[in-house]
């Protein structure tokens, strides 16, 4: 740089912290226009940088803190009561009722899971008043909790979010939370349908696009799965596994981008990825709502739902890995990916899998079943402990849909496993087909004192426990027989 510019363009910008504005206003006057100008162009470009790049950074996103419905005991669901109600029902011929009972025996399901109060009637009671019933039940449960374990105010709420994929009512389930906390008539609604599994990621995710326009909101997401009126009644045996696999459940989170709410949220947002694999008309098909031949209405589950999630997987993480992963994880990945992509040796060389445990310490996979889990802990390498949440989850209170990630959550923390800087990766699995990762940054150890309120809170010292391949389901007509009958 030439001295005389250095001079006027450097020199100035040191000692301006000393400068009074009599003498900028001397130095504008006695120094030549060239010069002058030059360092008002200077000093404007720098604050006009320094304001884009504060404007365009994207702002936080909290996890204040959340709720899980805990279902009532006197809704309990044991084995041989599911067999026995589908038994006295005369919906389920004989095959029906074996197939039933022997997924049960291998669902990984133990026998506290709840099913919402119409289904307890035989047959099932499946009208509008009943599923509203379970809609307030759940969704009004976890926001009362949230309410009381966060101090919120529901008429402070400036965005909510509701996804519930099966039950869609008109009001919808978002202008029933209005309606019942008497919210602003301005606050910023949406009722998400027919999302799936992966619902509560994608809420989220929308949320958090949201709180980047808006600045200082906070928003209530609230995820469930109304079963009441969908209980399938059929025979057809691809639609029968969802009776015997989701169960009650339903959460509420308050996510906050204001500055504020740092200092008491317990995570804070850090990366969502989504993937949808609806282009492809197999994926697309194998969680689908139809009616089967006697045109009684269901979900029919396809069997190559596991091959479909291991592909959504893959297309996942090959997104999320170079974001997460160290250097020395990413270079492991690459290596054999280009050696397969360049030359003919795709079948000599397999491609690496990253060990996403150098990047996590907690894993909250989708309780869709024991399958989903048993996969992703294969396909990740994971061990038990990192799918123990999910595992636990799964067996306390069943597939619970696009909440089961958060009965997890809770899991670890009542654990009290989570401690400050810990990452969590959340891995949601749902219709369309579609898979999505979020990843959260502990931001304070969470006491295990503070979550009395804890949906695990009765039962966290039976925990975890062995879950068998195969338990056993007996009826009245099917003791065994003691040794006194032998």
């Amino acid at each position: 740089m030439p001295m005389n510019v250095f001079s006027f363009l450097v020199i100035p910008m040191v000692s301006a912290l000393n400068i009074t504005m009599e003498d900028w206003f001397y130095f504008y006057c006695n120094f030549p226009s060239t010069h002058s100008h030059a360092v008002v162009g200077f000093v404007f470009t720098c604050l006009l940088t320094a304001t884009y790049l504060l404007m365009s950074r994207p702002r936080p996103v909290f996890l204040v803190d959340f709720a899980c419905f805990k279902p009532p005991a006197q809704f309990r669901v044991t084995f041989a009561g599911f067999v026995e109600h589908s038994k006295l029902s005369e919906n389920f011929d004989d095959t029906s009722i074996e197939f039933q009972r022997r997924i049960l025996e291998r669902s990984g399901l133990g026998e506290e899971t709840t099913l919402p109060p119409a289904n307890h009637f035989i047959p099932p009671k499946q009208t509008m008043e009943a599923a509203r019933a379970e809609v307030e039940l759940v969704i009004f449960s976890a926001i009362d909790d949230l309410v009381e374990r966060t101090g919120l105010n529901p008429k402070n709420v400036d965005i909510l979010v509701v996804n519930c994929s099966l039950y869609s009512p008109t009001p919808s389930l978002s202008a029933m939370i209005v309606n019942k906390y008497k919210m602003r008539s301005n606050v910023k609604s949406f009722n998400l349908s027919g999302m799936g599994c992966s619902a509560g990621l994608l809420s989220v995710d929308l949320v958090r696009d949201l709180l980047q326009v808006h600045p200082k909101c906070n928003a209530l997401v609230v995820s469930t799965e109304i079963i009441t009126p969908n209980w399938y009644s059929g025979n057809e045996r691809a639609m029968l596994l969802p009776n015997c696999l989701f169960r009650m459940g339903g959460t509420a989170l308050l996510l906050s981008n204001h500055g504020k709410d740092r200092s008491r949220a317990k995570y804070r947002l850090m990366h969502l990825i989504r993937t949808h694999k609806g282009q492809d008309d197999r994926a697309y098909r194998c969680v689908y709502q139809k009616e089967d031949s006697k045109g009684i209405t269901g979900i029919s589950l396809s069997k190559d739902l596991m091959a479909i999630a291991g592909d959504a997987l893959t297309s996942n993480i090959t997104k999320l890995g170079p974001i997460v992963l160290p250097w020395s994880e990413q270079l492991k990945f690459a290596i054999p990916f280009i050696i397969r992509n360049v030359t003919k040796r795709r079948s000599i060389i397999k491609p690496y899998i990253p060990d996403f445990k150098k990047a996590f310490d907690h894993y909250c996979i989708h309780a869709g079943g024991r399958a989903v889990i048993d996969e992703l802990q294969n396909h990740l390498r994971l061990t038990y402990e990192h799918v123990e949440a999910s595992r636990m989850t799964l067996h306390r209170f069943g597939n619970t849909s696009s909440s089961s990630l958060w009965y997890e959550l809770a899991y670890i923390e009542a654990k009290g496993r989570m401690k400050s800087g810990d990452k969590l990766w959340q891995i949601g699995f749902g219709s369309g087909f579609k898979c999505n990762s979020a990843v959260w940054k502990c931001l304070k150890t969470v006491e295990t004192l503070q979550e009395k309120t804890s949906p695990w809170a009765d039962c966290l010292d039976r925990y975890p426990v062995h879950v068998p391949k195969v338990s056993h389901v007996y009826t009245h007509q099917s003791q065994p027989q003691s040794q006194s009958q032998l």
